[in-house]
């Protein structure tokens, strides 16, 4: 826990508290605190009260008065998240829709924190973030308010571990721009766990996205989209117009985003190592050796190339895949068919094409 006796921040031990009012403070606190996910390694719990305190002036989010938004700040730099603990009830709703500011060069998840109590925090004070805040002030899209909070959420499941971001965006986008998006990876490895949640601009469109979506197929999966809280709803009789495009359109990117479709001389792994098996230069070193081994049963290899966490922890730039670079696209091919659905520690490898050009700039994000 950071000391808030720094020259930006009044100091908490200076506040006169009667034991009434300490009492209030540890009721209302569930309500006060936003958990802070995908913090920088540089992140630390005078750095994001400043940061948080600031931005909240900015875009006319402090409701309690002159001073600092921000009481107190903990931080788990292990997992790199913080929960943010507001003053007030309303401050805490009125930073609920800085999800996706941009904090020391990387965006960051804004949410409720587990604890938080929604028909006990409705009797404290506003739930949802004011609407007239001022969000351009800090670079945030004006009425993206809430981020992916609220009834009109989307969950997105069942999809292929081996679509990226941009492709999944581009898939939703279908039927009109989001205003909030999140791939759910898994921490260790960054990976994909093959679910998204997602919130559209026009509201109008969640029942329309819903129905032409759910059911899909898309590679070896079959997409689950629906309300997050709520059963599926079917698009109304003037909506119908809209479907009938938006799945037309879909069904051409389901033939862009077959990744079987288009083979190549490069072969990409997932769920084969784990960023921890990478550290140690042994290891990694053993690790090389045994692909080299193994996957040149399938044809002559090029290349074994397997991206290593950064000294920081950094787990970009494609950690926790594995490229096979073979002679030929037959080699690339018996490699695909024979890798794919293996078990290697226990997991179930992906083995996709991937793209010749990407591989040999050096990029491995997609």
């Amino acid at each position: 826990m950071f000391p808030m006796a720094t020259s930006q921040m009044q100091p908490f031990s200076a506040l006169p508290m009667m034991p009434i009012q300490a009492m209030t403070q540890q009721a209302t606190r569930h309500a006060r605190r936003v958990y802070v996910g995908g913090l920088p390694p540089t992140a630390n719990e005078q750095s994001v009260a400043i940061f948080f305190s600031q931005v909240m002036a900015k875009i006319g989010g402090n409701t309690a008065g002159p001073g600092d938004a921000v009481v107190n700040v903990y931080i788990n730099h292990d997992k790199k998240f913080a929960f943010v603990e507001m003053r007030s009830v309303e401050e805490a709703s009125n930073a609920m829709a800085l999800d996706g500011i941009i904090f020391e060069g990387a965006p960051v998840k804004v949410r409720r924190p587990t604890d938080y109590n929604p028909s006990l925090a409705a009797t404290l004070g506003p739930s949802q973030p004011n609407p007239n805040l001022n969000l351009g002030a800090v670079g945030l899209t004006p009425g993206s308010a809430g981020g992916l909070e609220g009834p009109d959420r989307i969950f997105v499941g069942g999809l292929p571990y081996y679509f990226t971001e941009t492709q999944i965006r581009e898939l939703l986008e279908t039927f009109g721009p989001l205003r909030g998006f999140d791939l759910v990876k898994d921490r260790e490895t960054g990976n994909s766990k093959g679910y998204a949640f997602c919130v559209y601009q026009d509201l109008a469109v969640t029942d329309i996205a819903c129905a032409a979506l759910n059911g899909i197929k898309m590679g070896d999966k079959t997409l689950t989209v629906r309300r997050a809280n709520q059963g599926t709803t079917q698009p109304k009789p003037e909506q119908e117009s809209i479907l009938m495009h938006a799945q037309q359109q879909i069904a051409l990117q389901k033939l862009i985003f077959q990744p079987a479709l288009v083979a190549t001389k490069v072969v990409c792994l997932t769920n084969a190592v784990s960023p921890d098996e990478l550290k140690e230069d042994e290891d990694f070193d053993e690790i090389i050796d045994d692909m080299r081994q193994e996957c040149s049963k399938f044809g002559t290899l090029v290349n074994v190339v397997i991206p290593r966490p950064q000294p920081d922890g950094d787990l970009s730039g494609g950690v926790g895949k594995v490229f096979l670079e073979y002679v030929d696209i037959e080699g690339a091919t018996k490699a695909r068919t024979g890798l794919n659905g293996r078990k290697f520690g226990g997991n179930e490898v992906i083995a996709v094409f991937y793209p010749e050009n990407k591989f040999a700039q050096g990029d491995y994000e997609g």
